[in-house]
């Protein structure tokens, strides 16, 4: 007897945490989408400045996953148009983040000395925490 209210107290219990557990599933879905949502609604500006989309992505799952690969010269890019593009992007996290992480990037290469290759290439992969890739040239392997 107390082995069956034992197990129904626990077939109890796994009902209530597969509810919640369905909840914040739902829940986490919803903000992956709405974070992929503002991310797309930014993409026409990356093409305004100079980059065009070779790549678009998009998985479906609990943490719904959007990747967008951007194509540039690199010439194109250089520190002060960066930087204008930087300014123009303040108060805009999606634009920033990327203007930020090619800065950083091009300021690296400058570091290391190495030769700026074409072409700029951005990987964006967004989920509930964006990640985003820049690199100069192709990538041999990957």
């Amino acid at each position: 007897m107390m082995i069956n209210k034992l197990r129904q107290t626990l077939a109890q219990a796994g009902d209530v945490i597969k509810e919640q557990a369905s909840s914040l599933g739902d829940a986490a879905k919803q903000k992956g989408y709405s974070i992929i949502d503002e991310w797309i609604a930014n993409l026409p500006k990356l093409e305004e400045a100079g980059l065009e989309s070779s790549f678009f992505s998009l998985t479906v799952s609990i943490s719904p996953t959007l990747e967008v690969e951007l194509i540039g010269d690199a010439e194109e890019f250089d520190l002060e148009k960066i930087q204008k593009l930087l300014e123009e992007a303040k108060g805009n996290t999606p634009l920033t983040l990327v203007y930020t992480t090619i800065k950083t990037t091009y300021q690296l290469y400058q570091k290391a000395e190495l030769e700026i290759g074409n072409p700029l290439a951005i990987r964006i992969r967004v989920r509930i925490s964006p990640e985003i890739r820049v690199s100069y040239g192709e990538p041999v392997c990957e």
